[in-house]
Order: C-alpha cells, then structure tokens, then sequence
C-alpha cells in the first residue's frame, strides 16, 4: 500500500542512515584520539582499570625520580668515602698509615711526617665536610642530620592498598666525622683521635714506639671500617641501580598493558572508516530514492 502520510521506505532508509553516521562519529573520535575506550561510556571497566594503571605509572614516575636523587646521593657519599680511604698508600688513610710505619725508624725526623700527615688529615676533613648533595651529608654530619635515611625503592598496589618500599640507610655506619666527635676519624682512642694524631714530638723510646703501634692499630681499623662502610655504599648503589632499570621497564609494561587495554586498531578503523563513508553513501541515495515513491504517486492523479 502506497501512503502520503508514512512513507516506510524513507523511515527505513533514515533510521539506516543515522546509525550509519552514529558509526561513523564512533570511529572518527577513535581515529582523532588514537583510543577505543576514551572514557567511562565507551567501557566502563576496561575504562576504570587504565585510569588506575595511569596512576601507577605516576607513581612509578615518581619512584624513578626518587632513584635517581637517591642514586646521585650515594654516589656523591660513595665518592669521598673512596677518596678518604686513598689508594696506592699515596692519599688519605692507606697513605697516614704508611707515614705511621715510617715514623717507627730509628732517628727519623717525625715532625717533618707529621707536616705530610697534616696535610693529609686537612685533607680528609675536607673532602667530607665537601660530600653534599640536595643539602645532603652523611660523612660530616651535625645535630640536625638524621639518624636514618629512607631511600624509597619501589612502589607497588594489591587493590587498594599501596606500598611503597624502601632502603634504609644509618648514617652513623658512614659518618666519618660528627659534632660530638663520635665519627670514624674523630673519635678519641688512646688519647687522640685520628684526626688529632701528632707525632711531632715522639721519640725512639719504647713508650713513644707504643704509641706509634697504637696509632698504626688504630689507623688500620679505620681503614677496615672505612672499608666496611665502601663496600655496604657499594652494594646500595648496585640496588638502586637495579631497582632503577627495574621501575623503567615495569613503568613500559604497565604502558603497554594500558595500551592494549584502550588504544584503538588504527588500520582495523580506517578499514571501518572507510566502510561508513560507502555505506553512507549508498544509505543517502537509498533515502533520496525512497523519497521520489511520492512523486509516483502524485502522477496518479494527473
């Protein structure tokens, strides 16, 4: 039955029409945003799960960042640690140790080892209170310096709880050298400390050549602690190093995994795209051809 009044074929033809365009904005808004789920209405899980995945990976932005100052720190204290300790007997420790030994030679003039020993205490002294970075100083340290530092590791979320792992350092194992004189090298044994030693004035005399074989002792065990306390700065900077490269690569998994989540096909929707632009085409002239049934039926009634 043909009728003025409902045109079926054109009502058909439009209502293809319209879902043909609402396909085709779909894919266009795809296209233009390079995403399949943009927002909570194109998938409300997949969409509440790459939000939260996008908050972990700020975290685990902020995590790297903290790696880095944490891995310059240790390496600024790792540095003068090694440079106090000296090597080769020619600087620092291993080098007083060795004036020390020297010092035990009968008829030797001490006063001029002690100039050399001068100097190398200065020296010492100098390349600690010179360890800072971000304000940071664990080889000199005062009363304001505290007595642990937490070097943040890793972060990590089971549901909604987050934990934030960490590297606990006790600056006093490093601390060469401390307002209360209870560092490494300014502690008091046997009379002086090792910043404070001074033979200038010894002897031959058997007590004098005790007291120098308390000084080598006491030298020596610095240079184990200091050591010690190398090695342990050594192995905390490996971690952060791993723990760095660790949080790189977890931080592209966690990309990747979002990606795959709401990132759109991009020849799967031009392929789509360009089947909407036929389709539209043929669903317009489909419509335009339903329209003219009205027309034969106003020749009728010519």
């Amino acid at each position: 039955m043909s009728s003025l009044l409902t045109n079926s074929s054109a009502m058909t033809a439009l209502q293809t029409l319209q879902s043909i365009s609402q396909g085709m904005a779909t894919t266009q808004s795809r296209i233009s945003t390079g995403q399949r789920v943009a927002s909570a209405s194109d998938n409300a899980a997949y969409w509440s799960i790459a939000t939260s995945m996008r908050a972990d990976n700020a975290a685990l932005s902020a995590v790297s960042d903290s790696l880095g100052l944490s891995a310059a720190t240790v390496d600024t204290q790792y540095t003068a640690l090694t440079t106090v300790l000296g090597s080769d007997g020619k600087s620092g420790l291993n080098k007083l140790q060795s004036l020390l030994v020297e010092a035990k030679t009968a008829g030797i003039d001490r006063s001029k080892i002690q100039s050399e020993m001068t100097q190398i205490q200065q020296d010492m002294k100098s390349t600690a209170a010179s360890a800072t970075f971000n304000s940071v100083n664990w080889l000199s340290t005062n009363a304001t310096t505290p007595a642990t530092v937490n070097l943040v590791s890793s972060f990590s979320r089971v549901g909604g709880t987050p934990t934030i792992n960490s590297i606990a350092v006790t600056v006093a194992n490093y601390s060469l050298y401390t307002n209360t004189q209870s560092g490494i090298l300014d502690t008091v044994s046997g009379g002086a400390s090792i910043d404070t030693i001074n033979i200038s004035a010894l002897t031959d005399s058997t007590a004098d050549q005790a007291t120098l074989d308390g000084y080598i002792a006491q030298v020596t065990a610095a240079i184990n602690t200091v050591s010690q306390s190398a090695a342990n700065l050594g192995a905390i900077k490996n971690r952060i190093d791993n723990n760095t490269n660790f949080v790189k690569s977890l931080s592209d998994s966690v990309t990747r995994g979002i990606g795959q989540l709401v990132d759109a096909d991009m020849n799967a929707e031009s392929t789509r795209l360009q089947a909407f632009q036929v389709q539209q085409q043929l669903g317009v002239q489909a419509l335009s051809i339903a329209n003219q049934n009205t027309q034969s039926i106003l020749s009728l009634f010519r």
